[in-house]
């Protein structure tokens, strides 16, 4: 169920669109990622009248949509045609969007919007442990899930412009033993290896690498990796220092570079080997 910024009503499973519009394919003004070139998003949801309104939406707004039922329909477009965006409900019988979400992370570095039960904190942390770029609660307004298209795309599109322009040199900061490429967001080990780090990933490391060697609070954090559309009782921090320290400390269980404060939060050690 979610509620209709076309229509003010909310809509759940059963629910029949009286005046059903078909989403139009054809190209639009774009107000996505790209000025010229309209983003491709692909939603994933087993409920027929959830994807016909948010594709016929987003359509409205300069994108370009498709729709699949299921993890094989999705692949089967995917197969077709690459997509900038895969908003991917989490409930869906056979395979299910947890599952699927992984799927796409190992294969590719697609953003990924996680469609959640409204209360159900466990999908949100596993799904952001999948590697997701960002998820909203059922019931939604459309308006709000427009804006985090948006943004997700927003940020997608920063770092790859930047990183388009190899004659410009890297803008970097020392992280520990690598080097955070501020450009292309991605970390650089002493060996030239290459992590890349999805959009909240790169916000977090982003705010503790201009912050070194002082304690930052869970909402000292939230405001500087400009994530205050987080809902005031998730753990999203936690779980992306989590995630961040499997990829950059010699022995997460140990962490050398992002230490916890008991009591007060996480500071990054910069002599931190």
């Amino acid at each position: 169920m979610f509620t209709s910024a076309l229509t003010g009503e909310r809509i759940g499973p059963g629910y029949e669109q009286r005046q059903a519009v078909a989403p139009s394919w054809g190209p639009r003004p774009s107000v996505g990622h790209n000025m010229t070139v309209p983003a491709e998003i692909l939603v994933v949801d087993d409920e027929l009248d959830l994807r016909e309104v948010v594709a016929e939406y987003l359509a409205r707004h300069g994108f370009h949509v498709r729709t699949a039922m299921d993890g094989e329909a999705m692949a089967a477009r995917l197969q077709e045609k690459s997509a900038d965006l895969v908003i991917l409900d989490i409930n869906m019988p056979g395979e299910d969007g947890l599952t699927l979400a992984r799927r796409l992370r190992e294969h590719s570095d697609v953003c990924i919007m996680m469609l959640t039960a409204a209360g159900e904190i466990v999908d949100r942390v596993v799904g952001l442990e999948m590697g997701a770029d960002d998820y909203i609660a059922k019931p939604f307004d459309l308006r709000e899930l427009l804006a985090r298209v948006r943004t997700v795309l927003r940020r997608r599109a920063d770092a790859d412009s930047r990183s388009a322009r190899p004659e410009q040199p890297p803008d970097t900061l020392r992280f520990g033993r690598w080097l955070l490429d501020l450009d292309a967001h991605k970390l650089i080990g002493g060996d030239g290896g290459e992590l890349r780090l999805t959009s909240m990933e790169f916000d977090l490391l982003h705010a503790f690498a201009r912050h070194p060697n002082k304690v930052l609070s869970r909402n000292q954090l939230l405001d500087l990796a400009h994530r205050r559309d987080w809902e005031p009782f998730d753990r999203s921090i936690d779980i992306r220092v989590a995630r961040l320290r499997k990829k950059i400390e010699r022995d997460p269980a140990k962490p050398q570079i992002i230490k916890t404060i008991p009591g007060a939060g996480y500071m990054y050690v910069s002599e931190g080997r």
